[in-house]
């Protein structure tokens, strides 16, 4: 039970402290009043919130943003691995250096929304400062439960708006296109394979014999591979297999009779063993790519203005040491610079160059070694490879598949995402524009 306790000042007058016990039994203050009935009154109250299981510790309001973030939010926060290294991120460019000296009870909307605007005068895209602010509501969520605070300064705070955008999904001769012009089997099948069943990368680059039932023409989705980099590895390796899929539930899909030939001869040729990654990195020692030949940089225009307002020919090399482009061109020009310096013996020369891989294939390598090439040989415009996923949704749809099972292939947790694959190829809006055409054509 809570009590007034008698305190005379050197001045003589005397105070009264209010003490209660908090949730744990100890001792706390409740403050100094003038009077025992202000006092009494004051732990009377905090006896009714410590009742009601709303009585937090005050201190705790007053650590600053960073203490409780670093020391407290992130490393209890139960996420994802790689849903951590991305919120690590932003936190430590975005969010702390901003709110980190701030204490926790300051923090009010007007600061997240003055932090908003700084974020939209840096040029930050709106997608990011979504997602940005994503992480900050969640830290707050957690302080106004535990009560570190009793406001949640996110609420109401709204963030740029995001358009969204035309999904443009590959067409199946656009497809045809880019399969005939990839540079090994093994990746052609990666990618028919990718097309075929709208696996996620990680799924798919974790796949083994072992979770295809030849006979039945059935694969099992229980599995995918998360890259990492070391510092948020449990070990200190790249590749984490995690035990489900993003959805967290293993889901099953069928085949069709020509892939599944394709994988049984790709199995059988490499005498791969059931628990062998089908797809996989054989040697991880990867020779640097062949220089391409730079165009005519007479031919090629001129580089934004720099600070200073001055433009250089693309594909030369003051545009891009003095005038920063980073275009392909530039890029290509520095590096035939540097490779004949290495090739003069005034540099050192680099390094074989290794993958730093268990076998699995890195997303970033096969999209910067063989799907940009591909891409740019089939003369088709930047097309992802998780665009391959929304193929194969969108194929399914236009040929008639039925909803709910394009959905637990899939493996959306919700319908209305698959939906959105609804009439997305080129020519979905053709019977429409006929429709059309008839009617108006009866007028004349």
């Amino acid at each position: 039970m809570g009590f007034s306790r008698k305190r005379v000042g050197r001045d003589g007058k005397a105070r009264y402290t209010a003490y209660y016990l908090d949730i744990r039994g100890q001792e706390r203050s409740a403050g100094t009043f003038a009077n025992k009935k202000e006092s009494d009154k004051a732990w009377q109250r905090m006896e009714t919130k410590v009742a009601e299981g709303r009585a937090g510790d005050p201190r705790r309001g007053r650590q600053t943003f960073q203490t409780y973030v670093v020391d407290e939010w992130l490393p209890n926060h139960m996420i994802e691995l790689r849903t951590r290294e991305n919120y690590t991120y932003y936190l430590d460019k975005v969010i702390v250096p901003h709110f980190g000296p701030m204490k926790m009870v300051e923090i009010l909307p007007s600061h997240v929304r003055e932090w908003i605007a700084d974020l939209v005068i840096d040029g930050v895209n709106p997608p990011t400062i979504r997602y940005c602010m994503t992480i900050l509501s969640a830290i707050f969520t957690t302080a106004l439960n535990d009560q570190v605070t009793f406001l949640h300064p996110c609420k109401g705070v709204r963030t740029p708006a995001i358009a969204k955008k035309v999904r443009e999904i590959i067409t199946p001769e656009q497809f045809d296109t880019l399969y005939s012009v990839l540079p090994d089997n093994e990746f052609r099948l990666l990618i028919e394979t990718d097309i075929e069943t709208g696996l996620r990368w990680g799924e798919l680059t974790e796949l083994r014999p072992r979770d295809i039932n030849f006979a039945t023409r059935t694969l099992l989705v229980t599995r995918v591979a998360v890259e990492l980099t070391k510092r948020f590895h449990p070990t200190g390796d790249r590749f984490l297999v995690k035990e489900y899929p993003k959805d967290e539930e293993h889901r099953r899909l069928k085949l069709s009779p020509q892939i599944t030939a394709k994988l049984q001869a790709h199995v059988t040729e490499n005498n791969l063993a059931p628990d062998d990654l089908l797809f996989a990195i054989r040697d991880p020692e990867i020779t640097t790519p062949k220089l391409r030949a730079v165009p005519d940089p007479d031919t090629l225009g001129l580089t934004e203005p720099n600070d200073q307002g001055r433009q250089y020919r693309h594909g030369s090399l003051s545009a891009y040491t003095t005038g920063k482009c980073r275009c392909q061109h530039c890029k290509a020009a520095f590096a035939i610079y540097r490779s004949q310096r290495r090739a003069d013996g005034k540099d050192s020369p680099r390094a074989k160059r290794t993958l730093t891989t268990d076998g699995h294939i890195p997303r970033s390598w096969f999209r910067t070694t063989i799907w940009y090439p591909a891409l740019e040989k089939a003369q088709i415009g930047r097309v992802r490879i998780h665009d391959l996923r929304h193929a194969h949704a969108s194929w399914l749809l236009a040929g008639g598949a039925d909803l709910q099972v394009v959905k637990e292939r899939l493996g959306h947790a919700n319908i209305s995402t698959t939906q959105k694959y609804l009439h997305t190829l080129p020519e979905a809006d053709d019977a429409a524009v006929d429709a059309f055409s008839r009617i108006r054509r009866r007028s004349s």
